[in-house]
């Protein structure tokens, strides 16, 4: 795992802004994760997006799509979310509850 700033170096008001920072958009994506088999978390106008969706549907495979925001728009909560899972980028696929990855990742997923 990588290196996160221990909870020891937090002062107690910066835990609380931490904890809840777009607490509602990371409960979302929990719950979308824990209702479905399959889960991209993703924006708009983004082609690797696009593309990880593509890859599910000519695998034909159901999954669930969560969208926040564009280049311009809803970083906030897309920085949550980052903040959250750890994965630095989007599109985020889970499969079961477990990230996968990005687009590149759930090729190579798929292919096992």
């Amino acid at each position: 795992m990588r290196k996160i700033l221990s909870t020891e170096k937090q002062h107690m008001a910066a835990q609380s802004a931490i904890a809840g920072f777009h607490l509602d958009t990371v409960n979302e994506v929990e719950s979308a994760i824990s209702n479905n088999q399959w889960v991209i978390v993703g924006m708009k106008h983004n082609p690797v997006v696009t593309k990880a969706r593509g890859i599910l549907k000519d695998h034909k495979i159901n999954y669930h799509y969560i969208e926040y925001g564009s280049y311009f728009s809803g970083w906030k909560k897309r920085l949550a979310i980052k903040l959250w899972s750890g994965w630095p980028t989007f599109p985020q696929v889970f499969h079961n509850g477990i990230l996968v990855g990005g687009a590149q990742d759930l090729e190579n997923y798929l292919k096992v």
